[in-house]
């Protein structure tokens, strides 16, 4: 039941604030039930993947994706994900695979603390560049996305971390004034969808998912979100962004010390 609890938590809130699913995640997974980092990163992607296939086919319905955008993010995303995951295969051995993971999963999670922090920051500096330099920011833009995808594409596959908050601020700078809020959630869901599918597989394929585990956590997300969306408007989202930036940063801290 430890784990459905999880579950519900961590849906309750991506339900209330829309972020915070895989950094939360990976880390109970890791630090409270003791699951190895990469059994740990592998039943979260499947976890990510299934419930974001729900929200970006709500999204796409909804026509709150910036399809471009989205192609782009794959463009670099993918090949990075296929080649971390052969990367992973050739190093075999469980220890410095595990030992690998867990540090660069503290530094992520220190890394999307700060962008949650400073979201808003980054999008007035995007904003900024955008129009005082139009032509010059728009030129270096499609390539830009491409390489934050591939940046992705590697921290998703090796963490599982990186699609939610970081891709999130990533693209509100990168596209400052096309990204309203609606097409920002529902760009960023549907980029992750293939992405964590195409890393789950691999993952899946050496061995690296719980099933077992991965249905009781699905068991208690799906009314964890549906209760987190329906309280969304009655509760201090900025109050509860801040507070999960702090706990995710102490976390990264106490992995990477």
């Amino acid at each position: 039941m430890v784990d459905v609890l999880a579950g519900f938590l961590v849906g309750l809130v991506v339900g209330l604030t829309g972020v915070g699913g895989g950094a939360l995640m990976t880390p109970i997974l890791v630090l409270l039930f003791g699951v190895a980092p990469a059994t740990a990163v592998g039943t979260d992607l499947w976890f990510a993947a299934i419930t974001k296939i729900v929200g970006g086919a709500i999204h796409g319905q909804r026509g709150g994706v910036d399809w471009q955008v989205a192609r782009r993010l794959w463009s670099g995303s993918l090949p990075a994900a296929l080649g971390t995951l052969a990367w992973l295969h050739a190093a075999g051995a469980r220890g410095p695979v595990d030992a690998t993971i867990t540090y660069v999963l503290g530094a992520v999670l220190l890394a999307t603390a700060a962008a949650m922090a400073f979201k808003s920051r980054l999008h007035a500096w995007g904003s900024r560049l955008r129009v005082r330099e139009p032509g010059r920011f728009l030129r270096w833009q499609p390539a830009a996305t491409v390489a934050a995808g591939a940046l992705l594409g590697f921290l998703v596959t090796l963490t599982s971390i990186g699609a939610g908050a970081l891709g999130a601020v990533m693209l509100l700078y990168l596209y400052p004034l096309r990204m309203v809020p609606a097409r920002l959630v529902g760009t960023d869901i549907v980029h992750a969808v293939p992405l964590t599918l195409v890393a789950g597989a691999g993952h899946l394929a050496m061995g690296n998912v719980n099933l077992t585990l991965l249905g009781m956590l699905l068991l208690g997300s799906v009314p964890g979100v549906a209760l987190g969306s329906m309280a969304s408007g009655k509760v201090s989202e900025a109050l509860l962004r801040n507070a999960i930036a702090l706990v995710i940063a102490l976390v990264g801290l106490k992995l990477v010390v």
